[in-house]
């Protein structure tokens, strides 16, 4: 392994940090201790086996994971023109659909970026929809993973829609309420929500999915963990994304995949804006009928009266300045086999359920963390999408996007660090990545980048 040492003490010493940990927000940040300009930030490299062995894990998942909704393998980005008749069709099937997605609310709160957030009852949210959830309630939190630093739960607001001091009442969780207008962006009514899945290609510059990640895999995984800092990342058209998050992941490549999935996305086609959002995926057979982003099918049960999955996150980390990054862990129950999630520290979201999956009804056997985008090649050159904070990872930090204190969740319910943490960027001339290990972030990296460039025409 080649490593060598990166000096960062400019950026430590006069940037300042806001996690989301206890009560310290944007404005009640503290600077890093001068004592962090002398640490070691040794960069791990890999072997070529190792890397063309990921390259063609990333092939595989790069065209059964496609994001968004649109068909950018042939780039037919625009919705199909209508008769009259088939526009009366296709507006009956959107509203028979809102009328599915969107629950009786028993309080309606207006957010500043124009999301409306519907209340609705806990038992009546969309997961219980399902044939195995109809007339269950959701379960009680289960047992945490050990060595998990819980702080004081997360006080203040951090999502758009929160930050006039509004909330859903106990016994009601927040939903993005999906409109006329989300749907008709879609260019796939039918699969409003999902993923699209599309036959494998060996060529990456056809896919239009590129990715700088960290993974492992070759064991048995029960969860996994990671600080995520977050950006607002420019986006260049509606049908295409940026997005940071973990894969949870089990199965062959092929079509009995299964995947969690959560983290922070810009996806105009989704929203129809450019705010980052908390998000959350599944499928447990590669994206063909199952799973879904959010709410927006049953499946994921939400626990949690606070956080809207799909809401806009506020703040974000500014280039040079404050840092603000979410901690997200995944888990298994060992008692009930259910996958949960927390956001920050010890607010759980909610789970999904064990028999939602094939693969992962036992464990993961993968796990990946990092950023993605889709490169439409519109203008016939590379996409200018930024990934992460649109910086290169050797800007380091304050300036490039990283995922600290990576961890994964081991058969005994412990978190434990990485021993073999690798890390890849399938087109480091626009996005990359750079990984190392210390005392205070322990794993880590920085990755992403600004998409077309002189090195990336």
């Amino acid at each position: 392994m080649d490593s060598f040492s990166l000096t960062e003490s400019k950026y430590f010493r006069n940037t300042q940090f806001c996690f989301v940990r206890g009560r310290r927000r944007q404005g009640q940040c503290k600077q890093v201790h001068a004592y962090l300009s002398s640490m070691d930030f040794s960069l791990c490299f890999n072997s070529p086996t190792i890397i063309s062995t990921l390259v063609h894990f990333l092939l595989l998942v790069s065209s059964v994971c496609p994001v968004c909704s649109s068909e950018i393998g042939n780039y037919q980005v625009s919705n199909e023109t209508f008769g009259p008749k088939e526009e009366v069709h296709k507006l009956h099937i959107i509203r028979n659909h809102l009328n599915q997605v969107n629950k009786p609310a028993i309080k309606t709160i207006q957010s500043p970026d124009g999301d409306i957030i519907d209340c609705v009852v806990s038992h009546l949210q969309p997961a219980f929809d399902h044939p195995h959830l109809k007339g269950h309630r959701p379960l009680n939190p289960p047992e945490k993973p050990k060595d998990h630093r819980q702080m004081e739960e997360l006080s203040e607001n951090f999502q758009l829609w929160s930050l006039s001091g509004e909330s859903c009442p106990e016994g009601t969780i927040p939903i993005r309420r999906t409109t006329e207008q989300d749907m008709l962006r879609a260019s796939s009514v039918s699969r409003f929500g999902r993923k699209i899945r599309r036959p494998v290609k060996r060529d990456t510059n056809s896919n239009g999915h590129e990715h700088a990640v960290g993974y492992v895999s070759g064991e048995k995984y029960y969860g996994a963990k990671a600080s995520i800092n977050v950006w607002a990342p420019r986006v260049a058209n509606q049908y295409e994304f940026s997005l940071s998050q973990m894969w949870v992941i089990s199965g062959s490549f092929g079509d009995d995949l299964n995947t969690i999935e959560a983290g922070w996305q810009v996806s105009p086609e989704l929203y129809g804006d450019s705010y980052p959002r908390f998000f959350t995926y599944w499928t447990s057979d590669a994206y063909q009928a199952t799973g879904c982003y959010n709410l927006l099918c049953s499946g994921f049960v939400q626990t949690n009266n606070r956080i809207a999955i799909g809401a806009a996150i506020s703040p974000t980390s500014t280039y040079a300045a404050g840092q603000f990054d979410i901690t997200l862990l995944i888990w298994k129950d060992p008692k009930h086999g259910n996958w949960w999630l927390e956001f920050g520290s010890g607010i759980l979201v909610g789970y999904w359920p064990s028999f939602l999956f094939t693969h992962l009804r036992n464990h993961a056997s993968m796990v990946q963390f990092g950023g993605e985008i889709v490169n439409s090649r519109q203008t016939g050159s590379h996409t200018s999408t930024q990934m992460g904070s649109g910086h290169f990872a050797g800007e380091g930090f304050g300036k490039a996007s990283y995922f600290r204190n990576i961890q994964v969740v081991d058969w005994d319910n412990n978190l434990i660090p990485l021993s073999n943490l690798r890390v890849l960027a399938d087109h480091s001339n626009c996005y990359d990545i750079q990984g190392g290990i210390n005392n205070v972030w322990g794993n880590y990296f920085y990755y992403g980048g600004p998409g077309r460039n002189v090195r990336c025409p």
